[in-house]
């Protein structure tokens, strides 16, 4: 979590030289079998507690997607 901590630091530095607005950098650890997720507000680093097993795919798909700003249960247009 060290690694993954330092790189959002990181990119949170970047963003700010390069005058980009976002306020929150997520980040996420895994082994291939389990998974915890962290975030990144300003100077504060959120760790997520629970650690999330491969079985609960779905639960860890729906992390990941509110991550990138789709949220579950919305639909989705294709063009």
């Amino acid at each position: 979590m060290g690694q993954c901590s330092a790189t959002m630091m990181a990119a949170q530095c970047f963003n700010v030289r390069a005058g980009t607005s976002l306020t929150t950098i997520y980040g996420s650890v895994t082994t291939g079998n389990v998974w915890k997720f962290l975030k990144l507000e300003e100077h504060t680093l959120f760790i997520d507690l629970p650690e999330y097993y491969i079985e609960r795919v779905g639960k860890i798909l729906g992390i990941l997607l509110t991550m990138v700003g789709h949220h579950p249960g919305a639909s989705v247009q294709t063009v």
